[in-house]
């Protein structure tokens, strides 16, 4: 679903949304909500300035104090993105594989206070009560400790792919992937794929 589909479905719904923009980019998605301070802001984790940038704009949302209620565009549920999602301050998540016409429904219980959640990704926040622990920055020595196999799935998460995708461009197992990720997590010092993304996304390789 791009911006400008989803405007278009917003603004010929029954509720009659005003729709005030749609940016691509986080940058421009920043000084747009800054400017129009929606009521709702729909924003999709990937913008055209990358995998995950969205999280930058939700992060910007929620450090600025704004009143705005936000839902994460996701492209799939996954429950790394959807822990991220909440953790960063979305209200709501909805997924691009998802029926247009529950976007609607979604957008007014959000706006109306209530959370936008489903059963699936409920379960995977109250599992992550016994796992949570606070972020952490990562250092450039900690990413020299890597192997280079590591490295290599740090560049494919940093490209947005999920760990199936990366099992099968690297020939091994979901659950060697799990192991590989959940490696690099402990060596330099995060705890969720989006800190690791926004990190290898800020200091490319050489």
């Amino acid at each position: 679903m791009g911006g400008q589909l989803v405007a278009g479905a917003l603004k010929r719904c029954r509720h009659k949304f005003e729709v005030v923009a749609f940016p691509s980019t986080s940058s421009d998605a920043i000084r747009e909500l800054k400017a129009s301070d929606p009521q709702v802001a729909l924003i999709s984790a990937q913008l055209q300035d990358g995998p995950l940038t969205g999280f930058k704009v939700l992060h910007e949302l929620r450090v600025s104090q704004m009143r705005t209620a936000a839902v994460m565009l996701l492209d799939t549920l996954e429950r790394d993105l959807v822990i991220d999602a909440f953790r960063a301050g979305a209200r709501g998540v909805f997924s691009r594989t998802q029926p247009l016409r529950a976007l609607s429904k979604c957008i007014r219980s959000v706006h109306q206070g209530q959370i936008w959640i489903g059963n699936n990704e409920l379960e995977h926040l109250l599992q992550l009560i016994t796992q949570l622990r606070p972020p952490q920055l990562i250092r450039p020595e900690q990413m020299a400790l890597l192997t280079e196999r590591e490295k290599q799935v740090v560049r494919m998460v940093a490209e947005g792919m999920n760990n199936r995708e990366i099992a099968v461009k690297m020939d091994v197992s979901e659950h060697t992937v799990r192991n590989y990720i959940f490696r690099i997590f402990e060596k330099v010092g995060v705890s969720n794929r989006v800190e690791l993304v926004l990190y290898a996304l800020s200091r490319p390789e050489s």
